[in-house]
């Protein structure tokens, strides 16, 4: 039975690092797990993943030290019980915004009594067809449930939510965040900042684990110095593009001004 490492991290208060991954290729994530991150966030939300795609990236990083995280395009119990039986043990799940979301996302992460999953253990990579030995007894224990904040809704019902039996962190979304607080393409205003910071201290407050992403290096320690203990620093399309147009900068002078861009990881 593979040990859920990120897991028992969030649990022990070790602080992990993340790197966002969109580009949806396993050769990338291969790359990128060999970089020494403690976790990646394989994307299924905003990036052109399915299932398919995100088996060949979970097989791909499964030879390196790096915990793969997987981030469904919704909350849905049947792409939960795909991505579970693909091997997946965290699930980082978009939008919730209520405390019966989020026990739902727990019990679709568990097998009867306990939740509701559906047993097709003889066809999932997870119990390595069958041959993990008890794998529908054991395996629940390894199942990590994040649970993304990222309305003011979602604020609002935080301390429900981060109090629910099964929820094992909470992540936020400074993107849709800020949108919802009517600061939409401004997840670095203050308010919006101040918001997550007093997330965090709730979320410590209830036992459990706290994270976000955020590409700006003084504010991504800013978070990890608040208690924050799982940080994304930063997302490999940004990451490319951002290199791509320095390098050819240094050769290349542009005759027109650049059309407007963003280097931010929202």
């Amino acid at each position: 039975m593979p040990v859920n490492v990120f897991k028992q991290g969030l649990f022990s208060g070790r602080q992990q690092i993340g790197l966002w991954v969109g580009l949806a290729d396993a050769y990338v994530a291969e790359l990128l797990a060999s970089t020494g991150f403690d976790w990646l966030l394989i994307d299924a939300e905003h990036a052109p993943n399915d299932p398919r795609s995100v088996l060949k990236q979970l097989q791909a990083v499964a030879a390196y030290p790096v915990h793969p995280i997987v981030r469904p395009v919704y909350g849905h119990v049947e792409l939960v019980k795909q991505y579970l039986d693909l091997g997946a043990q965290t699930l980082l799940v978009p939008m919730v915004e209520t405390a019966e979301e989020a026990a739902r996302m727990v019990a679709a992460t568990r097998y009867p009594p306990r939740g509701i999953r559906g047993v097709g253990s003889a066809l999932a990579r997870s119990s390595r067809w069958n041959q993990i030995d008890n794998y529908l007894q054991r395996c629940d224990d390894q199942m990590c449930v994040v649970v993304q904040i990222e309305s003011v809704k979602a604020l609002q019902n935080l301390a429900a939510i981060a109090a629910v039996d099964g929820v094992d962190g909470v992540f936020f979304g400074p993107a849709d965040l800020s949108a919802s607080m009517g600061l939409l393409g401004r997840p670095m205003d203050l308010t919006v900042q101040s918001a997550i910071a007093n997330g965090i201290s709730t979320a410590r407050k209830a036992g459990k684990a706290a994270g976000t992403l955020s590409s700006d290096q003084k504010m991504a320690r800013d978070f990890l110095a608040m208690g924050a203990t799982f940080v994304a620093v930063g997302v490999d399309t940004t990451l490319l593009v951002r290199a791509a147009t320095e390098l050819r900068a240094k050769f290349k002078e542009s005759t027109t001004p650049p059309a407007s861009r963003s280097d931010s990881s929202y």
